[in-house]
């Protein structure tokens, strides 16, 4: 558990899993990190999820629902689009499919790792339907970046 504690809701009264709650885990000597309870109770070991490196600098994880809406839409692409193709090839060739062990372990790959500057400790954020995966240094940064009188700008700009 973090300076931030383990906050966060598994799942609403409508069965929708929320990712809700800012985490600290360690990466073990296997690469492996731990996916906090709240957020998989709901999930078996078998199901996949997909982490995605993000350009931002980050790791961007799909659990099981937004990975099958991901793969409807790269299912309606043209194969004639060559921009469609190409990024598809990168997404794709760049992601990461995992389950979980019993322990809400995964193996994230060093290319992951090395992507977001993960070294020995992780920040999980949750994302309301997906959760982002950043290093220290990254979540401070754009928590900064996002503090104060900021936060509020940006809700505004966005519609919320």
């Amino acid at each position: 558990m973090g300076r931030f504690g383990e906050l966060g809701i598994p799942m609403t009264t409508t069965g929708i899993n929320v990712y809700s709650g800012l985490f600290r885990h360690s990466i073990d000597d296997k690469n492996r990190l731990t996916i906090p309870s709240l957020w998989r109770w709901t999930h078996s070991d078998t199901e996949t999820f997909l982490a995605i490196p993000h350009p931002d600098g980050y790791i961007a994880v799909l659990p099981p629902a937004r990975v099958a809406r991901l793969l409807q839409q790269i299912a309606e692409m043209r194969l004639s689009d060559r921009d469609a193709q190409a990024v598809k090839a990168r997404l794709f060739a760049n992601a990461l499919s995992f389950t979980f062990d019993k322990q809400g372990r995964f193996g994230v790959s060093a290319d992951l790792l090395h992507h977001a500057g993960i070294t020995k400790e992780a920040v999980l954020g949750g994302m309301g339907d997906t959760f982002n995966i950043y290093s220290p240094k990254r979540w401070d940064e754009m928590h900064q970046s996002t503090a104060g009188e900021n936060f509020g700008d940006l809700m505004r700009r966005i519609g919320l």
